[in-house]
């Protein structure tokens, strides 16, 4: 089959590998209908030490089952599904509580070693999923394939990151950063009945994207000035950093208000310094999130049938998969917000 593989240097590149096949009695394999380029798969490029050369990229996925082990239940050959973009057992205490990111068999596709063992990626003709019955989830009929593929990274991201701030009806909302994560985290934030989103992003034609789909835009040098206009100069209820790093969480701190929330969900770096007598004095609640269709796709899946939550509006091109190449240098040049790959 036809892959996207790690090519060193932070290129990738399309080539022939081997079929995925069964290994365990709970795997599934799936036919790719629709993946997506992630910022996340251009993070590992840049830090490719637990990404080996030739290694399949990609963990969005939807597609069909071709094939599977005798021990799943859930999904039969022909279903339509799509996938979580990491592995969990399903049965541990950590799975039966929901907080499937915490699960010792966890494994993230396409990412190499960086998040556990190393597990194939789903930019390519076929996917081998272990733990189908835990990490597919069916797909219900009238749900677009190009907005489902969105569910099991960024729209589960971001509806994480509101959800762990215990955001409620008509709360001021400021994301920071307008990528692919910022955009649905307002889109979310929106169909979960927040008031006003104000959405903080350097580059103007991310601004317009966010503005269009309903939320107030900011350069992050305004971001205060307009939060402070929709709030009488608290400051927002919630702020979601969907940045990451220093800069994203100082500026996070700088528009929360006394007794808010932030929840971040950007990649941070390994130290981050926190304002805590701030922070102490104005009983901020700070958390980080990780996205989980395993636990979300309920609501997730609802949201979009109402019709009140669309993340596919973030994809700006669709390629095929031998067009790749120069979908993940338009990523990379910020030419492109999120590109749809069909193989």
């Amino acid at each position: 089959m036809k892959a996207v593989v790690h090519a060193g240097h932070g290129q990738v590149r399309v080539e022939d590998v081997a079929d995925p096949r069964l290994s365990a009695s709970t795997d599934a394999i799936v036919r790719v209908q629709r993946a997506a380029v992630c910022g996340t798969d251009l993070h590992v490029l840049a830090h490719p030490d637990a990404l080996p050369r030739g290694f399949v990229l990609g963990h969005e996925f939807v597609g069909e089952v071709v094939e599977r082990g005798d021990g799943v239940r859930e999904h039969a050959i022909g279903d339509v599904v799509v996938g979580a973009d990491y592995t969990a057992c399903g049965r541990c205490w950590w799975c039966r509580r929901g907080d499937h990111w915490q699960c010792s068999d966890r494994r993230f596709f396409g990412t190499g070693s960086l998040f556990g063992p190393p597990l194939a990626g789903a930019q390519a003709e076929l996917v081998r999923v272990p733990y189908a019955d835990t990490v597919l989830v069916a797909l219900p009929a009238g749900v677009d394939l190009d907005t489902a593929v969105f569910l099991g990274d960024t729209a589960a991201t971001g509806f994480a990151a509101l959800r762990r701030a215990g955001t409620e009806p008509g709360e001021t909302v400021a994301i920071l950063g307008g990528g692919p994560v910022g955009q649905v985290a307002s889109l979310v934030a929106q169909a979960v009945g927040a008031g006003v989103v104000v959405v903080v992003e350097p580059v103007a034609d991310r601004r317009e994207i966010a503005a269009r789909e309903g939320a107030l835009a900011a350069a992050p040098d305004e971001a205060r000035k307009v939060v402070d206009a929709a709030t009488e100069g608290r400051g927002a209820d919630v702020v979601v950093d969907a940045v990451g790093g220093e800069r994203g969480l100082a500026l996070a701190f700088d528009l929360v208000r006394r007794r808010g929330r932030v929840a971040s969900v950007g990649v941070p770096g390994e130290t981050v310094e926190l304002p805590s007598a701030r922070a102490f004095t104005d009983e901020l609640a700070f958390s980080f999130a990780v996205g989980d269709l395993m636990r979300d796709a309920a609501p997730l899946l609802a949201l979009v049938r109402a019709g009140v939550l669309d993340p596919s509006v973030v994809a700006t091109e669709q390629v095929g998969l031998e067009e790749a190449v120069e979908a993940y240098r338009r990523m990379k040049d910020r030419l492109t917000l999120k590109t749809l790959i069909r193989p």
